[in-house]
């Protein structure tokens, strides 16, 4: 049985290094298309997708700081950063099921996500006059699904990923130093 190898231009690079830069290109594509959804596609989120965001915007620096600390010869820091990244994700991950499992009415969502006025913008009305008089989207309903997976539920996978691409990192760094 032959040992899985990288491909030639990524053997220079630790597991630390590659699961840095992993999670630092899946945040950004993930909040890329979350934008793309919310701007292009007129999905509005709630309050909890808002809040399933953070994960996201706070792994992107941090995994791009865990990267380069990492090529620079800290893999100890960039370690406890990435590991970081991964706890917060894996927050996330629970953060995503609760706000599908509310979405399926499998248990209330926070009662601070059911308004249901709409937010339009129609002529001579400004965005913060809209934001005053309208109300925020419900958050246990889902605007959307894919294969069954509401944008919740797919925030739960996306970051689910991210968190074992992270732990990887994490926990692997040190039999990469050794070689």
């Amino acid at each position: 049985m032959t040992a899985l190898t990288l491909p030639v231009a990524l053997r220079d690079y630790s597991t630390l290094s590659l699961a840095s830069a992993l999670v630092f290109v899946g945040a950004v594509l993930a909040i890329v298309t979350a934008l793309g959804f919310e701007y292009l596609g007129g999905y509005v989120p709630c309050p909890l997708c808002m809040q399933q965001r953070l994960a996201y915007h706070l792994a992107i620096p941090i995994a791009l700081l865990a990267y380069l600390l990492s090529r620079a010869d800290h893999e100890g820091f960039a370690a406890l950063l990435i590991g970081l990244v991964g706890l917060a994700f894996l927050a996330n991950v629970g953060l995503g099921v609760y706000h599908a499992g509310a979405e399926w009415k499998w248990w209330p969502g926070p009662a601070t996500c059911g308004a249901t006025g709409e937010l339009s913008i129609g002529e001579g009305t400004s965005l913060l006059e809209s934001l005053r008089t309208g109300g925020s989207v419900r958050c246990d309903e889902a605007s959307w699904r894919f294969l069954g997976l509401s944008f919740a539920g797919w925030s739960a996978v996306i970051s689910l990923g991210l968190a074992g691409v992270a732990a990887i990192g994490a926990l692997g760094w040190r039999n990469v130093a050794a070689r």
